[in-house]
């Protein structure tokens, strides 16, 4: 790494570069991914975006509790109770498909500048395969049932598909503040080319929840995007603060390569995601 950027890396101290996404990868930030297997965009999104893209959750929001809603194309939705007791969704799956809104926003070109760190012919946001457009709702209340998500990787999902495992990207776009004091994502930087053993067995998948000596985690603000390797060790933390201090809501996008495995309404939950469903609570 010859960059003067990339020499100053303490992940540690939680010293690492913040990149800039345009229409092209640059050599300094293709290293640091192919190095670490994680990168930060700082000011991704505006905070107007933001703002209109929590609004028109809450509209889907309203309208899946409405109707009954349980799941989107064969994947559970999670629901909880919000800092006032209201029912809220805590996960949601294809939101792209119910709003105008985040369908658009994957039609940004830089998104797909991103495909680069796959460098497959192939490569595809994955618009309507795994979740499609996620949207996680993290917040401590008595009632919430999505305060945390345990180890893993999000590369197990092709094993369940029957298919040999494929390089993909998990894409998250920031909607609060958060730091390491406030729970959020933790990474295990390089793991994602250790290997196929390291993969399967470093972690009991979604049971261990507990910090780990070599993780880290980041400090993000509202329309940060973070970028992190399929193969790639990460948990999501529990916050150790109660209401709306806790709040952390990020939207996640797959980047995809190889099998075209799209996810239709007569689509069933995957063994994985039952066992999930019963492990990634409080």
């Amino acid at each position: 790494m010859e960059s003067s950027v990339l020499s100053e890396i303490d992940l540690s101290r939680g010293i690492y570069p913040r990149f800039t996404l345009g229409n092209k990868l640059s050599a300094e930030q293709l290293k640091f991914f192919e190095a670490y297997g994680f990168i930060h965009f700082k000011s991704f999104a505006s905070r107007e975006t933001i703002a209109a893209m929590i609004r028109e959750s809450e509209r889907v929001q309203e309208e899946w509790i409405a109707e009954g809603r349980k799941m989107v194309n064969g994947v559970p939705i999670k629901f909880g109770r919000d800092v006032n007791g209201k029912q809220i969704v805590q996960r949601f799956a294809f939101l792209n498909q119910f709003s105008p809104l985040f369908e658009e926003f994957l039609k940004d070109p830089r998104l797909s500048s991103l495909f680069e760190f796959i460098g497959a012919a192939d490569s595809r946001i994955g618009v309507n395969e795994r979740d499609g457009l996620v949207f996680n709702h993290y917040v401590n209340t008595e009632n919430s049932n999505y305060t945390q998500l345990g180890w893993h990787t999000d590369a197990l999902r092709d094993i369940f598909y029957g298919n040999k495992i494929m390089p993909m990207l998990n894409v998250g776009l920031h909607m609060d503040h958060s730091s390491p004091e406030n729970g959020g994502l933790r990474i295990l930087p390089g793991t994602h080319n250790k290997g196929l053993r390291t993969l399967l067995f470093r972690k009991f998948y979604y049971l261990q929840k507990e910090a780990d000596k070599h993780e880290f985690g980041l400090s993000v603000e509202p329309g940060d995007l973070t970028v992190h390797d399929g193969r790639i060790w990460h948990r999501v933390a529990q916050s150790p603060f109660v209401g709306e201090r806790s709040r952390r809501r990020v939207m996640y996008i797959p980047i995809v390569a190889g099998k075209y495995l799209p996810r239709t309404v007569d689509s069933k939950p995957l063994l994985y995601q039952r066992f999930a469903s019963l492990v990634t609570d409080k």
